[in-house]
């Protein structure tokens, strides 16, 4: 499987850091691939303008409709008239795992990255599909966003971690937060790794993982906790975790 995604940016430069690591070996084998189309090619004028003053006053200014249009355009011809378009921006809908793991299914996607204090909004109503926000916070434009997405898409399709499960066992990939993690050495400054880790046992390893997952969980984001509807075993590994840790 690979995913196509069409990006719609005023600084398509930006995204060059997509070049190294996963993403960029993903790009190398063809699991994704990229493709950039930059509004301001789609203007006429001198100083290829893409923005203007907001109707009604105010600070900032306004990516024009007509040359993200003419962009946006231009990239359902070459990826199909059909092909999902995405615009990141605090408004939009939490981007959760769970939501880029259904947006990893498809083979084409267009992100539209914003820029200024944000787009015409008649172009959000006419031509985008989906609405999303990385989280509750401004950053001075789309591409950032556009990056989050594009890399946690591709960690996702087979074949780009080096590992196959390795996606399956990040943070929200269940639902709960990651466990902890430890490698050599075995003691650092008096602090050891935990002796199931280092057992052998493969049932009594995911039975600390999976009770530092839902520790982890209910301490730092009790809101997945609550969301969660916990078996007998995840209940009583909770149980576990919060008895140890009010007795610290």
């Amino acid at each position: 499987m690979s995913l196509s995604v069409g990006v719609i940016s005023i600084l398509p430069t930006m995204f060059d850091a997509l070049h190294q690591g996963i993403t960029g070996r993903a790009q190398r084998e063809e699991r994704v691939k990229l493709e950039f189309w930059n509004p301001r090619d789609f203007t006429y004028d001198a100083h290829n303008t893409v923005d203007d003053r907001p109707y009604g006053g105010g600070p900032g200014m306004v990516m024009k409709y007509a040359p993200a249009h003419s962009a946006l355009k231009a990239a359902k011809s070459k990826l199909g008239q059909e092909t999902m378009v995405i615009y990141l921006s605090p408004q939009g809908e939490p981007l959760t795992q769970a939501v880029i793991a259904q947006l990893a299914q498809q083979e084409k996607i267009i992100l539209l990255s914003g820029r200024y204090e944000g787009i015409d909004e008649r172009l959000i109503e006419t031509d985008v599909d989906k609405e999303y926000s990385v989280g509750d916070f401004v950053v001075s434009g789309g591409e950032l966003p556009c990056m989050l997405l594009i890399d946690a898409m591709t960690r996702l399709l087979p074949g780009a971690l080096g590992h196959s499960e390795s996606a399956q066992q990040d943070s929200f990939s269940n639902g709960l937060l990651d466990h902890p993690h430890y490698t050599r050495p075995e003691c650092i400054n008096d602090q050891k790794v935990p002796k199931s880790l280092l057992s052998g046992d493969h049932k009594a390893i995911n039975r600390w993982r999976m009770k530092q997952a839902l520790g982890r969980t209910w301490q730092k984001r009790p809101d997945l906790i609550k969301r969660r509807t916990l078996n007998k075993i995840e209940k009583q590994l909770l149980q576990e975790y919060t008895d140890e840790h009010k007795q610290t």
